[in-house]
């Protein structure tokens, strides 16, 4: 009798059992659009829709949350508080990664996830040490420390890091805790590093690797020749890498929405969201094969620039489709600019007039109704700016040795700000903002994250989800 009653308990057990793993996502995706509040992703998507993209797939997403972002010590958060809040569901002061305000040391999902057996993936477009990466894998009291960072980077034994590189800080011996070259002990803890595209193509499944395609960050998506990989490719390729039989957690940042925020450069800054638009759409092809198994969601840590869909003195119009008369970023452009003044100082406005119509759409001669055409008085104001550009070139010719840290190269600057003017786009600050960013959710357990929250919610719901 004993021994017919105990087999109902354990299959009783091994009922409870299935049906709490049947809960629990095998496959989860987590997003974050580094400055990307609801302005970065409705102006992206009204952008797409009118050159042909169509609409975001992240804003497509049924489940959905406008997420608070404060830090411990800030209304406006920095990129390390918000990540440490994402990741690990507390809230910090700015500037410090996966510790409290006084230094305790926090668990973030990810490491959760590589606790339960998972492989972890950590991409992202900017340096891997930076803050939102750095976020998932990283205990520090401050974001700077990049090359203590890359330590924790391999101690983590995480999977897959893919991204920019150390930010010219792998070998830093001035470092307290230098050890040796960060990429040295990489090799030595297991990981296979790539640092070129071929490289990283040539990864085989089951590897730890580290691919790092730039000492910095990588190229904006506007600038992309192909070089390097594309978010996209990034997570497709991770998707192949971490395939195991207890499934993956792979953060995948689009880091540089944040940078073309910082410099207000629209056209740019809504590429490289449509380009993160496009490795949300590589997760929901997985999904789609994996419907049962997958979570989905993205979301932003921060807004960056104050982006606005139309502003005063504009008389109510919009065409965000004419940004796609920028062909480069503004910091390309300028690269340029200056190349061309370095060959020859004395190079007139008049021999720069085809490059700002080739880069930018901009139209000297023709109608006034070209929506294109420059008003004499912005012709005015670029052709200042091109020589204030000119000046400190020569200074830079005169004395290599010069610097001065109040330099301010307008060319570029000014030539984007009246392009955001035709189109209708207002900024209202080179920094951080207090907005709420938008989540989205699909999948598995993708109901955790509805209406008003916080970004610790995030964190903490995916933490009860993975432990279970």
């Amino acid at each position: 009798m004993k021994i017919l009653k105990s087999i109902p308990v354990v299959a009783c057990a091994l009922c409870i059992t299935t049906v709490v793993a049947a809960q629990k996502p095998k496959y989860v995706f987590l997003f974050i659009g580094d400055g990307m509040s609801t302005p970065q992703r409705m102006v992206a998507e009204e952008f797409a829709s009118k050159i042909g993209y169509g609409n975001l797939a992240m804003n497509r997403l049924p489940y959905q949350a406008s997420t608070r972002t404060k830090s411990a010590n800030s209304v406006i958060t920095d990129s390390a508080a918000a990540a440490t809040a994402i990741a690990c569901g507390a809230k910090t002061d700015n500037g410090k990664l996966g510790v409290t305000p006084d230094g305790a040391r926090l668990e973030s999902v990810a490491e959760i996830a590589k606790r339960q057996g998972m492989k972890v993936g950590i991409i992202t477009t900017v340096t891997i040490v930076h803050a939102t990466p750095a976020g998932f894998y990283a205990h520090r009291p401050s974001r700077g420390l990049s090359y203590q960072i890359a330590l924790d980077l391999v101690a983590s034994g995480f999977d897959y890091f893919a991204g920019g590189g150390v930010g010219g800080k792998a070998d830093d011996r001035k470092d307290p805790e230098y050890r040796g070259n960060v990429f040295g002990l990489a090799r030595a803890a297991g990981y296979t590093v790539a640092t070129n595209k071929a490289q990283w193509a040539a990864l085989a499944p089951g590897s730890k690797s580290w691919s790092a395609f730039a000492e910095s960050a990588l190229d904006f998506a506007i600038d992309a020749d192909g070089s390097q990989p594309t978010l996209a490719e990034l997570v497709e390729k991770g998707i192949e890498l971490l395939q195991s039989p207890s499934g993956f957690f792979m953060m995948c940042e689009g880091g540089k929405v944040d940078y073309a925020g910082h410099a207000n450069d629209a056209a740019t800054n809504l590429r490289d969201v449509i380009a993160l638009d496009e490795a949300v759409k590589v997760a929901l092809a997985f999904a789609a094969k994996h419907p049962e198994d997958t979570l989905v969601i993205t979301t932003g840590d921060h807004e960056t620039g104050g982006l606005s869909m139309g502003f005063a003195g504009t008389g109510g119009r919009f065409k965000v489709e004419m940004l796609a008369g920028q062909k480069c970023s503004a910091e390309r452009f300028s690269s340029a600019v200056k190349g061309i003044l370095r060959k020859d100082p004395e190079t007139p406005f008049k021999a720069v007039e085809p490059l700002l119509a080739e880069k930018f759409g901009f139209v000297f001669e023709g109608s006034d109704k070209d929506p294109m055409k420059l008003r004499p008085d912005e012709i005015k104001e670029l052709m200042k700016a091109f020589e204030n550009d000119r000046g400190y070139v020569k200074r830079e010719i005169a004395d290599t040795t010069a610097h001065d840290v109040k330099r301010r190269y307008l060319f570029a600057s000014v030539a984007k700000r009246v392009l955001a003017a035709h189109a209708g786009v207002g900024w209202s600050s080179g920094g951080h903002t207090a907005l709420p960013t938008l989540t989205t959710a699909q999948g598995k357990c993708a109901d955790i994250l509805v209406g008003m929250e916080d970004n610790t919610d995030i964190a903490n719901r995916l933490k009860k989800l993975l432990a279970r």
